[in-house]
């Protein structure tokens, strides 16, 4: 079984849309994110924003869940708001305290790789603040 994870800017009240559609990057802006999930999510939320790892994971419950076990999370406003204005040397840093974290470190996450994924985050980020967007992770189980 294989987690596909996509991030997506949408409207606030899209989240059930986003949840219900079978590839949402044929319909909002938005990005593949292999591998990520929520508690890799979470990591970066705390790193991002100090928030201690439980309180970032309490944020980071379900806000819709769909028939086909589809899940949606809403990026919280603080995480997005860090993400949109890192620049490249701060991304670099964060890139590499997130490749030392257990989480990815544990998968043997990239540091190249995070730091890329984190540069489309951050301009996915930063059109969605632009045009009044919230981030939503859609999270879907593949069965083999």
């Amino acid at each position: 079984m294989e987690i596909v994870t996509h991030i997506v800017a949408a409207d606030d009240d899209e989240y059930q849309a986003v949840g219900d559609s079978i590839n949402p990057l044929d319909e909002w802006s938005g990005i593949e994110a292999p591998r990520l999930d929520t508690i890799k999510i979470a990591t970066l939320h705390s790193l991002l924003t100090g928030d201690p790892l439980q309180v970032a994971l309490d944020l980071y419950e379900p806000v819709y869940v769909a028939e086909n076990e589809t899940v949606v999370l809403r990026i919280a406003d603080e995480l997005m708001e860090k993400l949109a204005t890192l620049d490249e040397d701060e991304l670099e840093n964060v890139a590499i305290e997130v490749a030392a974290t257990e989480e990815f470190e544990t998968e043997q996450w990239d540091t190249e790789d995070i730091q890329e994924q984190l540069i489309l985050l951050g301009d996915l980020a930063q059109l969605a603040e632009s045009q009044g967007q919230a981030l939503f992770v859609w999270m879907c189980l593949l069965q083999d």
